[in-house]
């Protein structure tokens, strides 16, 4: 490949990020262009009064693709970056006064759920068995592959996966799969809640996305030192010791093609020529402001967009030894949560309430001694012009009510330090239409194979990363796309 061949990055998420490091590596000049002033898109931090906090993403699995960037890049990761095993990937806390250890050790996850629910460890085994190999068989092809390009496809291991589908993984939805699984309603709740990692209702997205347990239960959790921060760090060293050059506070308002073939960008004023032009930008926001194409942008609108988050950042004035990295507090009504979620796209009254403490990894780093730094966050609906003033006052003490509930404890005079991310702000900070995290969801039998793809089919020289395109949103599917998008350019230029 020619060295002068220029390829052009829009955004600096995770995905853009990842981009841009393979790029390199293949011999291309990179341009990153970001509208923000810092790197990591959703993936971003802020300190404030003694206390830091990641802003985004909080769980991170599958190390082994991070790894996978710096071997490419022949750049020893140790460097760069470092993380540790978490034994309990998150413990659940339940109305009935239930609280459960999910441990990332098989056999003591089945004690556990014996133990607390009354669920027999032997059908756990079976389905975090069954998880692993729907993942390894069906799901790798939907990772790794371009399965809108049938000739690329054609590589993959398709009869080894057909032979692996089960009838309920496609006719059935999650929780119908989880019901039939699992005796106690507990149980069926703590894997329902799977759906909702890439945005989704388990009342709807199909059975398939039980392979999504294999991440925590099978392959584990993890902890990068530094805080999730650390990840967006160290893939912009890595991205800037190759070469790339990053321009912050420099939105790219249009993509100009000719011929049906991408040439270039503009921003700040400026044109800038590319042969390879990479959207980590929002797809729909793609088509509609920078291509100038309404009709394909309200296309992508077609499928459902997945939920938002409502978050709250809380500086604690105590410690809470009961508590671990992450921790679920659960709806009393779960499907009534997700009607709210999906069908009149409201708040709930009775949300669940995850919370984040990183200073339980890294005491005295991320909150003063003896505190602590708590990312609070809820399922919220997608921004279509919801008061969320009003609904920052109701979650506020929605929240509050349920974790003094369930931790038996008057949380309110402990909170000494308070910040707020909405759907609204997620949509204006990260370019997500409508504030939904993960683009579109999988609210349908197909849903997940409908995803736009990462190269346009009309439009020679322009491709698509990030969460909102093939294969989805979340950290491990955004490195995954990046690779996948890589290996479409490799294709062209062979």
């Amino acid at each position: 490949m020619d060295i002068q061949n220029k390829a052009i990055v829009i955004g600096s998420g995770i995905g853009g990020m990842a981009s841009a490091i393979r790029l390199a590596v293949m011999g291309f000049e990179v341009l990153v262009f970001e509208k923000n002033g810092y790197p990591g898109g959703k993936l971003s931090h802020f300190k404030k009064n003694g206390y830091q906090f990641d802003a985004g993403p909080s769980l991170f699995t599958q190390p082994e693709l991070i790894e996978e960037l710096f071997t490419l890049a022949q750049e020893p990761i140790a460097d760069y970056f470092q993380y540790k095993p978490i034994p309990i990937s998150c413990k659940y806390f339940y109305e009935d006064g239930s609280i459960v250890n999910g441990y990332t050790n098989r056999d003591d996850f089945a004690k556990e759920l014996e133990h607390k629910l009354g669920e027999d460890g032997g059908t756990l085994k079976e389905y975090l068995a069954q998880s692993a190999t729907t993942y390894n068989d069906i799901g790798s092809i939907f990772l790794n592959y371009p399965i809108h390009k049938l000739a690329t496809l054609f590589k993959a291991p398709i009869r080894k996966a057909f032979k692996a589908v089960k009838a309920a993984f496609l006719f059935k939805t999650l929780n119908q799969v989880n019901k039939a699984s699992f005796t106690k309603a507990n149980t069926v709740q703590l894997f329902n809640r799977y759906a909702t990692f890439n945005g989704s209702n388990p009342y709807k997205a199909p059975g398939m996305l039980s392979l999504i347990s294999h991440l925590d239960n099978n392959i584990g959790t993890f902890y990068p030192k530094g805080g999730m921060i650390s990840i967006t760090n160290a893939l912009f060293r890595l991205a800037k010791k190759k070469g790339v050059k990053f321009h912050f506070e420099c939105p790219v308002v249009e993509i100009i093609t000719e011929y049906d073939v991408a040439k270039s960008v503009v921003v700040n004023g400026h044109t800038v020529d590319a042969d390879v032009i990479v959207s980590n930008m929002d797809v729909y926001f793609t088509y509609k402001n920078l291509l100038k194409n309404d009709y394909k942008a309200k296309r992508i609108l077609r499928q459902e967009r997945s939920s938002s988050a409502f978050i709250f950042y809380w500086g604690i004035n105590a410690s809470f030894p009961q508590l671990e990295l992450h921790n679920v507090f659960f709806a009393t009504d779960y499907k009534a949560e997700f009607d709210a979620l999906f069908k009149t796209k409201t708040m709930y009254s009775d949300p669940t309430v995850y919370v984040n403490i990183t200073s339980k990894c890294e005491p005295d780093v991320h909150a003063p001694n003896g505190k602590e730094n708590w990312f609070v966050m809820v399922n919220a609906p997608k921004n279509i012009g919801q008061d969320w003033q009003d609904y920052q006052l109701r979650y506020r003490k929605a929240i509050i009510d349920k974790l003094n509930r369930l931790l038996k404890t008057d949380i309110e005079p402990l909170i000494e330090m308070e910040e707020i991310l909405t759907p609204k702000m997620i949509e204006s900070k990260t370019t997500s239409y409508m504030g939904s995290l993960y683009g579109s969801s999988s609210n349908g039998k197909m849903a997940a194979f409908l995803r736009h793809p990462n190269a346009s089919r009309n439009i020679k020289g322009l491709y698509f990363v990030g969460g909102s395109v093939h294969p989805g949103g979340g950290i491990p599917l955004c490195l995954q796309g990046a690779k996948i998008m890589a290996g479409l350019v490799q294709e062209e230029y062979d």
